[in-house]
C-alpha cells in the first residue's frame, strides 16, 4: 500500500455496528456481530431481535490487526459468533470493565488513554479511547460502560468512531480535546428500548447530523442504523436529517456489503 493509499480510510460494512476499516496499512474491525437473524433476551422482559445477517463471514473478511470493541455486554455489539471471533484475532481494544470480563488478548483502553500500533511501512497508528454515553443521564448503571475511539497518526486524517454514544456533550468534549476530526464513523439508528421510554441509546439521525457539525468532519460514515428491531431510524431518516442540516455532501451512506473509500 502506497503512502497516498494508506492515508485514505476504506470502510467495508458488514452489517449493524460491524465494519472493516483499512487505514494506515492496517486492518481493523468494529464491534463484530456475525450471528444469523434471531432473538435474544438479555434480561427478563427485554428482547432484542436481529433481522439481518452479516454481509460477510469472518473467512471472507480475512485477517485483521485489531478489534475495536465499543462494549462487550450487549448482543447487538458482540453476539455469540462475534465472541467466538475474538479468539481468532491478535488484539482486542475495549473498555476497562470489558477487558476484565473477556481476558485473553484484550487490552483495556480507558478514556484518553492510547495504544500505538506499528504501521507496515513506517510510523504508528495511535488509537485513543474516548468517552461514550450509551444512555440517558443517570442510567449508566442500567446500560453499562462504553467507549469510542479516535485514530490518528503522522500524515493521516483523524478518524472518530463513536461507538454507542448518544450525547452531544460527549461529542463536544471530544472535539475540544482532540481537535480537528476529518472523518466520523457514527453509530446511529436512534436505538430505543421500552424500559427507557423515548430515550435514545444511540444517535438519532438528527443527532448524527448535529454531531457532524460539531466535529466539522468532512465525511460521515454511519453504522448500526439497520438490522435490528430496536433501531428506530434507517437510511432514509439519515438522508433527510443531513439534507435538512445542509450536510448531504458529507454523508457517506454505505449499506451492508458495500465499501466506501474516503
Amino acid at each position: 500500500m502506497t503512502g497516498i493509499e494508506s492515508a485514505k480510510l476504506l470502510v467495508r460494512v458488514v452489517g449493524g455496528p460491524t465494519a472493516v476499516l483499512e487505514f494506515a496499512g492496517l486492518r481493523l474491525i468494529t464491534d463484530p456481530t456475525f450471528d444469523a437473524p434471531g432473538s435474544y433476551e438479555p434480561r427478563p422482559g427485554v428482547s432484542l431481535t436481529k433481522t439481518d445477517g452479516p454481509a460477510l463471514t469472518p473467512e471472507e473478511i480475512g485477517p485483521v490487526d485489531a478489534v475495536l470493541l465499543s462494549h462487550d455486554h450487549h448482543m447487538d455489539n458482540l453476539d455469540v459468533a462475534g465472541r467466538e471471533y475474538l479468539r481468532r484475532v491478535p488484539r482486542v481494544l475495549t473498555t476497562v470493565s470489558g477487558a476484565g470480563r473477556l481476558g485473553g488478548m484484550t487490552t483495556p483502553l480507558d478514556n484518553w488513554a492510547h495504544v500505538d500500533l506499528d504501521r507496515p511501512a513506517e510510523g504508528t497508528l495511535r488509537i485513543t479511547g474516548v468517552p461514550a454515553q450509551h444512555d440517558p443521564d443517570g442510567s449508566e448503571h442500567l446500560v453499562g460502560e462504553v467507549t469510542g475511539f479516535v485514530l490518528s497518526g503522522e500524515g493521516l486524517p483523524t478518524v472518530y468512531i463513536s461507538g454507542d454514544n448518544t450525547s452531544l456533550d460527549v461529542v463536544r468534549e471530544i472535539a475540544e480535546r482532540i481537535g480537528k476530526v476529518d472523518i466520523a464513523v457514527l453509530f446511529a439508528g436512534g436505538a430505543q428500548l421500552p424500559y427507557l421510554g423515548d430515550a435514545y441509546l444511540t444517535l438519532s439521525s438528527t443527532l448524527a447530523a448535529d454531531a457532524a457539525r460539531i466535529l466539522d468532519a468532512h465525511a460521515v460514515v454511519p453504522l448500526h442504523f439497520d438490522g435490528w428491531v430496536h433501531l428506530s431510524e434507517g437510511a432514509e431518516a439519515l438522508e433527510r436529517a443531513f439534507a435538512a442540516s445542509g450536510l448531504s455532501e458529507r454523508l457517506a451512506l454505505t449499506q451492508a456489503g458495500e465499501t466506501t473509500t474516503i
